[in-house]
């Protein structure tokens, strides 16, 4: 009697990785006394943080693991974490092609290493090219995954390097017509694209694999960290081949510190300035004398017809601008979206001359301790980039009244130990935000440099500001009431004073009042006042005798 078939997905993985087991290393140090893994018992020499990097770490470190989860929207049990989504690739192609007897299936023109990994591993390679507006036929590639020898299609969405996106109708259609096909939708770019990601539907469409990598909204490309989202049965097969330690503790240690919730504001802010940008670079080409076509694109590059290749190449070097060059396979190039200025440097070297004006002054701050964990971002020239989360109600809306009359973006997220008291959360967030207005400043060219000012019902506070680079500050002021809310009047001045300590400026405030909330948000509201024209570009010249601020 014939041998029942293997329940999905064994059934169409590797007979030999079927039956192997998971490697039985250990991994990560536990409470107890660690004999098992001929470790060297001490830590090396000092190295800040690097108490731990004599054990090795967990294959699937937990924290690690349950915060990409999070991240993404599935349970642990869905995610594998690997240096970047490559690996991910590379376990697919290991855990379910025989060499010299299975393939995949990939749409060119599209990211290189689908077909790199299958070489390496001896698999086929099934291709059913985009048509020539780089559009999927989505029949032709159901038609041509249909034979058993075909494990699995590679679907790029946004398509690398065409920046385009198939619907999640069309994704699922395919799924749907290859039940025993894995359908691998490389979703690298999708935080850039309108376009919804199909990690909802991770397990409970069983053929469905998702990739998702760190490299690109989160500016973690050298860390190299990323994520496979599949159903829990696929992700425990992928875990026999995925090598015991691939995950530094360094780089767990980088991405958790990267996707902190103080982070993510910034994270958001980040992506929405790279989409104003790719629309703006988008503009710039299409006024350039080199460029026939710029190519609509869903992600954080562009693709562009060009013509005059080798004057556009000589300019290109001029300037010492590097883009990826598809000629020799599509025809065409590849521009990625760069910062502000980086962008505006790109547009000069294709020759355009009437560039839009893109000028924010931006500064960003991180800053890690034991007692807070803060992120702001600045920007000078546009006010409505403004989100504050302090946890302290009364802080957030004095931070905001200097964000609106200073005529700023304040984006600021602060994890604090409010539960000892709200000390270090206004301290520490006064340096971090007088460290990024100091940072979008930059070398001060133009600026006002002084400011003054306010009457608030019953209150006037007096408020006089200059930006010389010396930091200073003096408060004059007695408050009626020892807090307002949660917020303890004694911090008003410290916080200038912090503020004082970072931004390096003089801040000189006398307040008088018989209401502490209208005597601090007079203050607050004062210095934004007195911000907005110090902060002001009138000019080119640094306006000191001596050159310099």
């Amino acid at each position: 009697m014939s041998s029942p078939k293997p329940a999905w997905p064994d059934s169409i993985a590797r007979a030999s990785v079927v039956a192997m087991s998971i490697y039985s290393a250990r991994g990560g140090a536990t409470n107890a006394l660690h004999l098992d893994a001929n470790e060297n018992p001490y830590a090396p020499p000092p190295v800040v943080g690097a108490s731990d990097y004599n054990r090795y770490p967990a294959q699937q470190p937990e924290s690690l693991t349950a915060r990409l989860a999070g991240l993404y929207g599935v349970d642990t049990n869905q995610v594998m974490v690997g240096r970047g989504a490559d690996e991910g690739i590379e376990c697919l192609l290991r855990a379910f092609c025989e060499a010299g007897q299975d393939s995949i299936l990939t749409c060119p023109p599209t990211f290189g290493y689908y077909k790199t990994c299958a070489d390496i591993q001896g698999a086929g390679n099934v291709e059913v090219p985009l048509s020539a507006a780089y559009e999927w036929d989505i029949p032709a590639v159901i038609a041509a995954a249909k034979p058993s020898s075909v494990k699995m299609v590679f679907l790029c969405s946004p398509n690398n390097p065409s920046g385009n996106s198939l619907t999640r109708e069309a994704i699922l259609s395919v799924c749907d017509a290859l039940p025993e096909t894995l359908i691998v939708v490389d979703e690298a770019y999708i935080e850039f694209s309108t376009i919804e990601s199909l990690v909802d539907k991770v397990g409970t469409v069983p053929n469905l694999v998702v990739l998702r990598t760190l490299s690109k909204a989160y500016a973690l490309a050298g860390v190299r960290g990323g994520a496979l989202l599949a159903d829990a049965r696929v992700i425990e097969l992928l875990l026999k081949v995925l090598p015991p330690y691939p995950i530094a503790r360094p780089v767990e240690a980088a991405v958790l510190a990267a996707l902190a919730p103080s982070a993510m504001s910034v994270h958001a802010q980040r992506l929405a300035e790279t989409l104003a940008e790719r629309n703006r670079l988008a503009d710039g080409l299409r006024n350039s004398d080199f460029v026939e076509t710029v190519y609509p694109s869903d992600a954080n590059f562009l693709l562009l017809a060009i013509k005059d290749e080798d004057k556009l190449f000589a300019r290109l070097r001029q300037f010492n601008v590097k883009i990826r060059d598809y000629r020799s396979t599509t025809g065409r190039v590849r521009v990625s979206i760069g910062s502000p200025d980086e962008n505006t440097i790109a547009l000069q070297a294709f020759g355009v001359t009437d560039i839009a004006e893109r000028a924010d002054r931006i500064g960003e701050t991180f800053r890690k301790t034991n007692e807070t964990d803060i992120s702001v971002r600045v920007n000078l020239d546009d006010v409505k980039q403004t989100k504050i989360s302090t946890g302290i109600g009364f802080y957030d809306h004095m931070l905001e009244q200097i964000a609106k009359h200073g005529n700023m973006g304040l984006t600021m997220s602060c994890e604090g130990d409010l539960h000892i008291d709200a000390h270090h959360t206004v301290e520490d967030t006064a340096l971090a935000f007088g460290s990024a207005l100091k940072q979008a400043l930059g070398d001060k060219a133009g600026i006002g440099r002084y400011g003054y000012v306010i009457p608030m019902d019953e209150t006037q506070a007096q408020v006089a500001i200059d930006l010389s680079g010396r930091p200073a500050a003096v408060f004059r002021g007695e408050f009626p009431t020892d807090h307002v809310g949660e917020f303890p009047v004694e911090m008003c001045p410290h916080f200038f004073e912090s503020l004082a300590q970072t931004l390096g400026a003089a801040i000189h405030i006398d307040v008088k009042g018989d209401n502490s909330h209208h005597m601090i948000e007079a203050c607050f509201k004062g210095v934004g006042r007195a911000l907005r024209p110090a902060f002001a570009i009138s000019g080119s010249d640094i306006p000191s005798t001596k050159g310099t601020l």
